[in-house]
């Protein structure tokens, strides 16, 4: 169905470029804000536009709808999560005193916990907005630069194959391969960061 239609998609595409962007933007938004988590979010987007483009626009959506759901929550919903989460966190709360930016960052990097839970946990630490959208937007980045790839890299096999590809054919092909590989080494550094943090 999608090889099928690729051609209409390229065509509209191209020619209403601007328009998709602002929809993606505002779906991905509406998405986060009802708790969604952010996989077809990111494969869509590589597939739509590509890795490079792919990636600032699914970073920045991602963040947008995050930071909207963290004001949110912070107004809303503050007492509930501070009953909730405080002490099972409180632990990260003097870290993200010392320096709230850079905390925030390699939150957004290691990651491990669901996409929801780590957009309002800062409630807990009291992020500045500023600090939360710039300090997602660039610690998103790599997990989603990968993830964008991986769509990019599905767009490239459809267009590429005239019958469905095998399993194999589709692990095989540089373009799944290499975003698998650098999302395993993404992990390991992760693992490896967040013993630090801890310890």
């Amino acid at each position: 169905i999608i090889k099928k239609n690729t051609y209409q998609l390229y065509i509209f595409k191209n020619s209403n470029l601007i328009l998709l962007i602002i929809s993606f933007i505002l779906f991905t938004a509406i998405w986060v804000l009802l708790l969604g988590f952010g996989t077809p979010i990111f494969l869509v987007g590589g597939f739509l536009f590509g890795k490079w483009l792919g990636t600032i626009i699914v970073t920045f959506s991602l963040t947008v709808g995050a930071t909207f759901l963290y004001i949110i929550a912070n107004y809303i919903f503050k007492e509930l999560i501070i009953e909730k989460f405080s002490q099972r966190f409180s632990n990260l709360k003097n870290n993200f005193k010392k320096n709230e930016f850079n905390f925030m960052l390699i939150y957004r990097f290691v990651g491990g916990l669901p996409f929801f839970i780590q957009n309002i946990l800062p409630c807990l630490f009291e992020v500045k907005i500023k600090n939360y959208f710039f300090a997602s937007f660039l610690g998103l980045m790599p997990q989603l630069f990968i993830g964008t790839s991986l769509g990019s890299g599905i767009e490239k096999i459809i267009n590429q194959n005239e019958q469905m590809p095998t399993f194999f054919d589709i692990l095989t092909s540089k373009d799944i391969y290499y975003p698998i590989i650098a999302f395993i080494l993404l992990i390991i550094i992760s693992i490896f960061i967040k013993k630090k943090i801890y310890k």
